[in-house]
C-alpha cells in the first residue's frame, strides 16, 4: 500500500494494562481491511494505528476495538482522570459476582439448598444457581476480549481463564467456576488500578499546562482555548497561574518556577524577551508572552511526544523477557494438555483431579506478570528523570548509562558556561585601564562576536562615541576613527603585520592561564590588552570529581587552542584533554574511546557536537530546554545546564536495573514454584488466581513505581 495513502491515528484506552491485551488488539485490529500497522504502548495507554482511510474509517476501527472490550477515551490526556475509577460498569458486575458468590457459599452450608430444576439428570439447586449466575457476572469483564484472543489464537490470561471457568463447569465444579471469573475479575481490576497508577507519573506532565488563557485581542481581553491560540498572539499570565504556550516575554517582568521542564529548584527572573516555557508557574509578576510555538510543538509537548516513542527502543533485559515468555508460554500449555490427557486415558486415573491440575497449568502458562514487569518499571524511571529535567529517549539508554566506562566532555557550553568574561585589562604609557576598555568598547560597538559583546558588557551601558572610517579585517580585528585619532583592535596577527612591537611578556603570562587576549594600539604602538575568558560551571568540579570518585574514566575533547584546553582542564580535575579538534576528529577520539576503554558517553551541546554525540554509545545534550535540534539528536536530553544531573542519571539506572531484575527474578520464580506444587495438589485454581496473576502482577508494578519517585540521595 502506497504510504501516501496512509494516515497515522492513535487511541486512547481503557483496559490496556498487560501484554496480552495489547497482543489481542493488535491482532484483532491487523486484520481489518485497509490496515497497514498497528501498534500499542503499554505505558502510555495508546493504540497507534496506520490504515487507508479509504478503505477503512477511523469510527469503524474504533467499533472493532470496542467491540472486543475496551473503550476509546475521547477529550485527550487531559479528561483521562475525570472518570473517578470506582465508576466503571466492571466494578459493578465484580462487586455482584462476589456478593452471589458469597450468597452460594452461605446457601451450600449454612442454609437449605433447595432442588429447583432437573435437566437431562443434572440437579440444579439454589447454590448452584447462584454459583452460575456469579460466573455470568465475573466473566463480563473479560469475556469479549478472551473469546477475541480465541478467536485470534492468541492465548492470553483472559483467554486461558475463560477456557478454565468453561471447563470447570463442564465437569460441574460450580464452586470453582465462580471463584475463578470473581477472583480473575478483581484481579483484572487491581491490575489495571495499578497499572493507571503507573501511567500517572506520565499523565502528570500532560496536565502541567492549563486548557485556556487569556489573549489580548485588540482592546479586549478574551478567553480561549490553548489549541485556538495562534502563533504571534499575546496571552497574559497572572500571579500563579501556569504557563499555557510556549513564548518571549512582551511585557513585564517576573520570576518563574520552570523546574517543571528544566528541572531547575529556583525560579529564574524574566524579562522583556527573555523565552518563556509551557508547563512552567509565573510566581509574582505580571507578564504578557508572544506566543512561538502552538500548543502541539510546545518543548513540554515534545518531552511528552519522546517520552512515549521511548518505550520502542527497548532494554536489551526487556527483549529477553519477552523472548523468553514466548518460550515458556507454549512449553507449560503443552504440559497441561499432557496432563489432561496421560493420567486419564493411558494411566488408568480419574478424570477430573488431573483435568483441574490441567486448567491450573494453563493459567500459570500466561507470562503476564514477567512480561508486564520490564515495560512499567522503563516508564516509571523514564517519566521521574523527564520530572527532575532529564529527557531519556528509551530503556536502551536507562539501562546502559549506568555501565558507562568513560564520560566525554566538549568544554565550551559545557564545562564552561560559554560566555565570555573581560578577566584582565593591561594598559600601557600611563593610560587608565577604564579608558581601554572605553576605547575598545567604542570600536567594537557595531560587532555581535561574542568577544565584542563581552567588552562591551564591561561599560555597563555607558553612551559610546561615534567611531568614523571603521574597517573590519576579517578574524583578525577591526579599526576605526574616533574622536579623531586612529585606533586599532585585534589578534596579534594583525599587529605584526603591521610591524607593532608586542608585549610578549604579558601575552605569555595570559595565554598560559588559558585566556584569550585582544590587542589595542594606536597609530605608534600597542597602549593596551584585554584578556577574556570563559567561565567555568560552577557544578564542573563536584561533577568530575564524582564520576572520577564512580570508576569513571573523564576526558575533555575540544576545538579550542590547547593552552585554554590546560587550563581549564587543570582547573575542574581533568587529566586528559584532547584540544584543537574539529567534528571529524571529535568522531575520531570517540571512536578510539569506545575500543579502548567499552561505552562512552559524550556531553555537549547537541548541535556542533552532533557528530560526536551520535558515535558514542549514549549521546547527552546539556541545556536542551531552548533547542530543538538538541532534543533531536541526543538520545539524553539534559534541559537545563545542570552537570549534576548526570550523576542523577547514572543513580536512576541503577536503581531502575535493580528494580527490573527484582522483578523479573520474582516473577519467573513465582511461575516455576505454582507449577511444579500443582502436581502434588498443593497449588488450585483459586490459588493460582491469586498468586500467580493477581498477586505477581500486583507486586511486579508496586515495586515498578518506586522509581517514579526515585530522587537522588
Amino acid at each position: 500500500m502506497p504510504e501516501t495513502l496512509l494516515k497515522t491515528d492513535s487511541m486512547n484506552l481503557e483496559g490496556l494494562h498487560c501484554s496480552d491485551c495489547a497482543a489481542t488488539i493488535e491482532k484483532t485490529v491487523a486484520k481489518m481491511a485497509g490496515v497497514a500497522e498497528v501498534s500499542t504502548s503499554l505505558s502510555s495507554g495508546k493504540l497507534k494505528i496506520s490504515y487507508n482511510p479509504i478503505k477503512v474509517s477511523y469510527p469503524d476501527l474504533v467499533k472493532c476495538v470496542e467491540k472486543i472490550g475496551y473503550r476509546v477515551k475521547t477529550g485527550g490526556h487531559k479528561n483521562i482522570e475525570k472518570k473517578s475509577f470506582l465508576s466503571k460498569p466492571e466494578i459493578l458486575t465484580t462487586a455482584i459476582s462476589g456478593s452471589l458468590l458469597g450468597l452460594g457459599l452461605l446457601v451450600l452450608f449454612l442454609m437449605k439448598n433447595s432442588v429447583l430444576l432437573s435437566i437431562s439428570g443434572k440437579v440444579f439447586t439454589t447454590s448452584t444457581l447462584l454459583f452460575i449466575s456469579s460466573t455470568l457476572f465475573g466473566t463480563y469483564y473479560f469475556s469479549r476480549s478472551a473469546w477475541a484472543a480465541i478467536k485470534s489464537l492468541n492465548y492470553s490470561i483472559s483467554a486461558l481463564m475463560l477456557l478454565a471457568i468453561v471447563g470447570a463447569i463442564i465437569i460441574g465444579e460450580y464452586v470453582e467456576a465462580a471463584s475463578l471469573a470473581f477472583l480473575f475479575s478483581l484481579a483484572e481490576l487491581l491490575e489495571a488500578y495499578a497499572v493507571d497508577r503507573a501511567r500517572n507519573s506520565l499523565r502528570e506532565l500532560m496536565k502541567l499546562t492549563p486548557d485556556e488563557a487569556m489573549v489580548k485581542r485588540g482592546n479586549d481581553e478574551i478567553t480561549l482555548a490553548v489549541s485556538d491560540i495562534l502563533v504571534g498572539e499575546i496571552f497574559i499570565v497572572r500571579p500563579g497561574e501556569k504557563i499555557a504556550l510556549d513564548g518571549t516575554v512582551a511585557s513585564g517582568e517576573s520570576s518563574v518556577d520552570q523546574s517543571p521542564i528544566t528541572g531547575e529548584s529556583v525560579p529564574i527572573s524574566k524579562k522583556n524577551d527573555d523565552v518563556i516555557y509551557a508547563g512552567s508557574i509565573n510566581n509574582e509578576g505580571y507578564l504578557e508572552v508572544k506566543v512561538t510555538k502552538n500548543h502541539e510543538n510546545t518543548t513540554l509537548a515534545r518531552i511528552i511526544h519522546l517520552v512515549e516513542e521511548a518505550e520502542s527502543k527497548k532494554a536489551p533485559i526487556e527483549r529477553f523477557v519477552e523472548k523468553f515468555a514466548k518460550i515458556y508460554s507454549p512449553i507449560v500449555i503443552l504440559l497441561a494438555i499432557g496432563v489432561m490427557t496421560i493420567p486419564p486415558f493411558f494411566l488408568g486415573e480419574a478424570f477430573t483431579p488431573w483435568f483441574l491440575k490441567a486448567l491450573t497449568l494453563l493459567v500459570i502458562s500466561c507470562p503476564c506478570a514477567l512480561v508486564i514487569s520490564t515495560p512499567v518499571s522503563v516508564v516509571s524511571a523514564l517519566t521521574s528523570a523527564s520530572r527532575n529535567g532529564a529527557l531519556i529517549k528509551g530503556g536502551i539508554y536507562l539501562e546502559q548509562m549506568s555501565k558507562i566506562k568513560v564520560v566525554a566532555f566538549d568544554k565550551t557550553g559545557t564545562l564552561t558556561k560559554g560566555k565570555l568574561k573581560v578577566t584582565d585589562v593591561r594598559s600601557f604609557n600611563g593610560i587608565p585601564e577604564n579608558e581601554i576598555l572605553y576605547l575598545a568598547a567604542a570600536l567594537e560597538q557595531k560587532s555581535e562576536h561574542p568577544i565584542a559583546r563581552a567588552i562591551r558588557a564591561e561599560t555597563n551601558g555607558k553612551s559610546l562615541d561615534k567611531i568614523s572610517e571603521f574597517k573590519a579585517i576579517a578574524g583578525k580585528g577591526v579599526r576605526g576613527k574616533l574622536n579623531g585619532k586612529n585606533i586599532i583592535i585585534g589578534r596579534e596577527e594583525l599587529f605584526l603585520e603591521e610591524k607593532y612591537s608586542l608585549p610578549e611578556q604579558e601575552l605569555s603570562t595570559l595565554q598560559q592561564a588559558g585566556k584569550t587576549t585582544m590587542l589595542i594600539g594606536d597609530d605608534r604602538e600597542i597602549i593596551g590588552v584585554i584578556a577574556l575568558a570563559d567561565q567555568v560551571r560552577d557544578d564542573a568540579g563536584p561533577t568530575i570529581a564524582q564520576l572520577k570518585k564512580s570508576g569513571r574514566k573523564v576526558v575533555m575533547i575540544t576545538g579550542d587552542n590547547p593552552e585554554t584546553a590546560k587550563a581549564i582542564a587543570n582547573k575542574i580535575g581533568i587529566e586528559k584533554y584532547h584540544a584543537g579538534l574539529l567534528p571529524e576528529d571529535k568522531v575520531k577520539i570517540v571512536q578510539q574511546l569506545e575500543k579502548e576503554f567499552g561505552k562512552v558517553a559524550m556531553v555537549g551541546d547537541g548541535i556542533n557536537d552532533a557528530p560526536a554525540l551520535a558515535t558514542a554509545t549514549i549521546g547527552i545534550a546539556m541545556g536542551a530546554a531552548g533547542s530543538d535540534a538538541a532534543l533531536e539528536t541526543a538520545d539524553i536530553a539534559l534541559m537545563s545546564d545542570d552537570l549534576t544531573k548526570l550523576i542523577y542519571l547514572i543513580a536512576l539506572s541503577k536503581k531502575a536495573n535493580a528494580v527490573i531484575q527484582e522483578n523479573t527474578l520474582a516473577a519467573i520464580l513465582i511461575k516455576f514454584t505454582l507449577a511444579i506444587g500443582v502436581f502434588p495438589g498443593l497449588v488450585s485454581l483459586v490459588v493460582a488466581v491469586l498468586v500467580g496473576d493477581m498477586g505477581a502482577s500486583l507486586g511486579v508494578t508496586t515495586n515498578a513505581m518506586r522509581l517514579a519517585r526515585f530522587k537522588m540521595k
